[in-house]
């Protein structure tokens, strides 16, 4: 198989599963997690390891950020032979219950983003495979971390997020968000909707776990608001979830 236009490799790699950060910085200090952790590729945002679990190759490689890119690497990876798909990212905190350093378990996305509505009608969810899902719980849970799996918002634009009142479109996005706010949405990011959606066109399996970075949500409310930028909570117990499977 030629080497495919984006990710740059063809199905040499042997995985059939991989882990999916954003950032390309990421990557080998997740690699770091398996066996016999090695440098694969880079092209573009796609960086990749590869390294071994129970003796099963996994793959290990970035999305970059946002939608389009998440799924363009979806779509190659599933070309060479990948068809279970995890993704560890990070988070914003919605629901009062959901704490800088804590992880969240997507279990589906609010289709707020533009990439996912080029596969499927808005009326589709966009929801994890269930055996992922509990893999992921599963993993969090044996790793005794706090844990919360529910529903996030994805959305396309981060300072659309955290600026609403400039943006022209400013009084659409502050209505939404109190009203995802209000149906209970535990968190805000960038990927999960284009992954899932993408994962289920295909018949691929897909699941997502995210560090809580911080919540605006407990900010405006003057509650405490730890930050928190050490994604390993959520690695391990996606580690932990590969094994599992």
């Amino acid at each position: 198989m030629k080497p495919l236009y984006h990710i740059g490799f063809g199905d040499e790699h042997g995985a059939k599963t991989a882990i999916l950060p954003g950032d390309p910085g990421r990557v080998e200090n997740i690699a770091q997690y398996l066996d016999n952790p090695r440098f694969f590729h880079q092209n573009r945002e796609y960086t990749t390891w590869l390294g071994e679990l129970g003796g099963q190759t996994v793959m290990v490689i970035s999305t970059g950020m946002g939608g389009p890119s998440t799924a363009i690497c979806v779509e190659e990876l599933f070309m060479t032979g990948v068809r279970t798909f995890i993704r560890v990212g990070t988070c914003g905190g919605m629901a009062e219950q959901v704490v800088g350093g804590d992880v969240v378990i997507a279990t589906g996305a609010i289709r707020q983003d533009g990439t996912s509505k080029e596969y499927v009608p808005i009326e589709f969810p966009a929801v994890a495979d269930l055996e992922v899902t509990n893999a992921l719980v599963q993993g969090a849970k044996n790793l005794g971390l706090n844990w919360h799996a529910g529903i996030v918002q994805c959305k396309d634009s981060f300072y659309g997020q955290h600026s609403p009142g400039r943006m022209p479109i400013g009084y659409e996005l502050e209505d939404k968000w109190r009203a995802w706010v209000a149906a209970g949405c535990l968190a805000s990011e960038m990927e999960s909707a284009a992954l899932y959606i993408v994962c289920q066109t295909l018949g691929a399996r897909a699941g997502c776990i995210l560090n809580v970075v911080w919540n605006q949500e407990r900010a405006a409310r003057g509650l405490s608001n730890p930050e928190c930028h050490d994604t390993s909570a959520a690695i391990r117990a996606a580690i932990e979830a590969v094994r599992l499977l």
